[in-house]
């Protein structure tokens, strides 16, 4: 190499590529170049080949498109990774074509048993993938919000059907299939993953954060107190004005839980986002991570773009399924409460079910917490005030009282959860209960004629 050339920009030109050709030789791979010969690169010494590649194109500059197809090139390839990673990567995806082909089935024809069976089997692959997506994200969030990320874009459904349901009038489908999603999640949902968990990790104990299944267990004890109360008043017939004390006891009670929920929140997240820090974020932070050698596979925004597309087509697919399953009970004659408490969950909450299962198999238990009593806290404390709150709006008046079957199913199901997580441990005898718990819950649905009816 000549003389180095200061503020010649003809020399520059000319001369770049040389330049450039000694600055790589000179330099390590990561571009940082040896000490001795740092007075003779032209360049600062913390710059990479990718940044002097640009930085020829800039100074060449006689070919002004070349930058732009760098730039399309880099954005197609960014897509291209993204879909094989997402899409491509696992076999179970397989079974993506099956929820177009529901579509068309009842567009085609009315046969609403091969809309069921065909919606499900397109929900399963997306419910899978929207739980790949929510674990990308967690490695940027962390466990606690990604734990209740997952459980929003899981109650999307749910919210999206009820606001729905409630323009029909259709008030007790409502109740029924909200209470049916904080059952299946609590019991199925929870248990399903200490079963699979604590087999696959049988040789350790499988451990979470006390503080936030108390917390969680303490809201939900909350709910079960605003929806127990405009029962009680109904049935003993102690209201003060007939018809009206109950349902405004149960729109008081829907403000006081959402601001509840709101405070919840932020204490969770801002106020005393220490206290909440998983159990594997710990280990971490102390140098016993065991998960040292994980990596996302993709972006934060390529995680948020992916959880969007596979929340609105679950959404879209689980209409079809809940028309295909309303006109099932008819032809198969079974009871209506069976139908919204437990099949129609099982299908809305298929993208928790299988979150929270791969997450507690891959000892991650604080995020399938946070899916499952996450998502029953935040359908008890958001989900179904923001409906009383909606149809109040709309001039219907839905209001907290689930009639005093269902109220019991559900105040003993926040009890049994609330004992098996009050150890902080968990095992796949303690999943094997609450399953167990959730089969004598869906027999008592199944035998159960609903008093409005």
């Amino acid at each position: 190499m000549e003389t180095r050339v200061e503020g010649k920009p003809t020399r520059l030109a000319s001369g770049f590529s040389d330049n450039l050709s000694d600055t790589c030789k000179m330099g390590t791979p990561n571009g940082r170049g040896m000490h001795k010969y740092d007075d003779e690169i032209p360049f600062d010494s913390e710059i990479n080949y990718h940044q002097s590649e640009s930085s020829l194109v800039e100074v060449l500059g006689s070919h002004s498109g070349e930058s732009l197809t760098v730039h399309h090139e880099t954005l197609a390839g960014i897509v291209y990774r993204s879909i094989r990673v997402v899409i491509f990567s696992n076999k179970l995806n397989l079974l993506m074509p099956f929820g177009p082909l529901a579509i068309l089935v009842q567009k085609l024809t009315a046969h609403l048993g091969w809309v069921f069976a065909l919606s499900l089997l397109g929900i399963m692959p997306m419910a899978e993938r929207l739980g790949y997506a929510t674990e990308q994200l967690a490695f940027y969030s962390g466990d606690t919000v990604g734990g209740l990320l997952t459980a929003t874009f899981g109650n999307a459904t749910e919210l999206i059907i009820s606001i729905y349901a409630l323009k029909s009038g259709m008030t007790r489908v409502v109740q029924l299939s909200l209470l049916g999603s904080i059952l299946s999640n609590m019991l199925l949902v929870l248990g399903c993953a200490f079963l699979c968990g604590g087999i696959v990790n049988h040789k350790k104990e499988q451990v979470f954060n006390k503080a936030t299944a108390s917390v969680n267990s303490g809201l939900l004890l909350m709910a079960v107190m605003g929806i127990l109360f405009p029962a009680v008043l109904h049935y003993t017939h102690t209201e003060v004005h007939v018809g009206k004390s109950e349902l405004f006891l149960s729109r008081f009670s829907s403000c006081v839980m959402l601001v509840a929920y709101a405070a919840y929140l932020f204490f969770q997240l801002k106020s005393q986002r220490s206290l909440y820090v998983s159990v594997n974020e710990e280990e971490g932070q102390s140098g016993n991570d065991s998960n040292d050698d994980e990596s996302p596979d993709i972006s934060k925004w390529e995680s948020i773009i992916w959880l969007s597309v596979m929340t609105a087509w679950i959404s879209i697919l689980s209409e079809y399924l809940v028309g295909a399953i309303e006109g099932a009970s008819t032809a198969w004659d079974i009871p209506i409460a069976f139908i919204s408490v437990i099949l129609l969950p099982l299908v809305g909450n298929a993208a928790e079910h299988a979150s929270a299962i791969m997450f507690a198999m891959k000892d991650k238990l604080d995020i399938s917490l946070g899916v499952a009593i996450g998502s029953s806290t935040q359908i008890s404390m958001f989900v179904i005030p923001f409906c009383v709150v909606i149809g109040w709006i709309m001039g219907n008046s839905m209001d907290l009282n689930f009639q005093l079957f269902e109220t019991a199913a559900l105040f003993l199901t926040v009890i049994v959860v609330a004992f098996m997580l009050q150890e902080g441990t968990a095992n796949y005898f303690k999943g094997l209960m609450l399953i167990l718990c959730y089969l004598i819950v869906a027999a008592s649905f199944y035998v159960h004629i609903d008093s409005s009816e």
